[in-house]
């Protein structure tokens, strides 16, 4: 039997911090770190492949924005724009990895789904919106269209003074699409999936699927993923090569090798930046919790290494 493994791909592997957001700059991003997942195949890994899109959706808002006051053309709820940069960056994705793969002389299906992904209507998240979405605004137009739309506003935390949109971040429940994604991994084809943390839905007491404003974090849909289909291994590429206590900080320190409670006694500890690794080790110990073997954090030109990255396991 092959190992089932899902690789969430990390913004910066598809659009960096200092460009522009040019086509031709997340096709770069993206082959180049497609180049380094060839290691997992030879391997002989089956591969599920999830990715973020806080970037392209944000833009997509915007669109919506400037469609709207332009040109009075009526703007897409969230939900569709989540689907929308789903399938916009599962495309290129995809795309990006059939000429990796042809490169490598390696022959395999490459399919995207745009995945629905179970919220509940009752997380506490729909009682403290706190994602920031979309452009900043300044007060004025912030307070107009929050009495127009029915949208909830807190201060940017850039350093530009404004105020952007937040809306709830739930914990995902459920993946959709589960069975088939699971089904297509193990018969060899390279899935993408749970974009951005999927499209969040949830079902009516008609059992019908409805919408919420709301986003999902990328890591905790790709570790629900991982688990749903049985994966055996979860990676969660970064900017970073491991793991590290106190990072930044005088007293930091490498971790490379973790168990789950000692992993869970360095998150309760504060240990992890809030925000930005702090959610990557919670969507590990989820995984290790309900069954994975292995959890790592790397980047992605680490793969190769045989020592790379911080592993996370229950016991060693």
């Amino acid at each position: 039997m092959k190992k089932l493994a899902v690789v969430a791909l990390g913004g910066n592997a598809i659009l960096r911090g200092d460009e522009t957001g040019s086509i031709e700059e997340q096709e770069k991003n993206t082959t180049e770190t497609l180049e380094n997942l060839v290691h997992l195949i030879a391997e002989g890994y089956n591969l599920v492949i999830t990715h973020g899109n806080g970037p392209q959706v944000g833009n997509i808002l915007m669109r919506n924005d400037a469609g709207e006051q332009l040109y009075n053309i009526t703007p897409m709820p969230l939900d569709v724009c989540v689907a929308d940069s789903q399938g916009g960056i599962g495309y290129m994705i995809e795309r990006m990895a059939r000429n990796v793969l042809n490169r490598h002389g390696v022959k395999k299906n490459v399919i995207t789904l745009v995945t629905l992904v179970e919220v509940s209507p009752d997380d506490p998240a729909f009682q403290n919106p706190a994602k920031r979405i979309g452009k900043i605004y300044n007060k004025s137009k912030a307070e107009s269209l929050s009495k127009q739309k029915g949208w909830i506003f807190k201060p940017s935390t850039k350093a530009e003074n404004g105020y952007r949109r937040v809306v709830p971040s739930p914990n995902p429940v459920d993946i959709i699409n589960k069975k088939i994604i699971g089904q297509l991994a193990r018969q060899g084809n390279i899935v993408i999936a749970a974009g951005g943390g999927g499209v969040p839905v949830y079902f009516d007491k008609d059992k019908n699927l409805r919408t919420l404003d709301a986003v999902i974090d990328k890591d905790m849909a790709s570790s629900l993923l991982a688990t749903n289909i049985g994966a055996d291994e979860l990676y969660i590429l970064t900017d970073v090569p491991f793991i590290y206590k106190d990072f930044n900080l005088p007293t930091q320190e490498k971790l490379e090798f973790l168990d789950y409670a000692d992993t869970l006694k360095y998150l309760e500890a504060g240990t992890f930046a809030d925000g930005t690794m702090e959610p990557k080790i919670r969507a590990c110990l989820s995984f290790i919790k309900s069954g994975g073997k292995k959890s790592i954090i790397t980047e992605a030109t680490k793969l190769e290494d045989k020592s790379y990255g911080s592993k996370i396991t229950m016991y060693y």
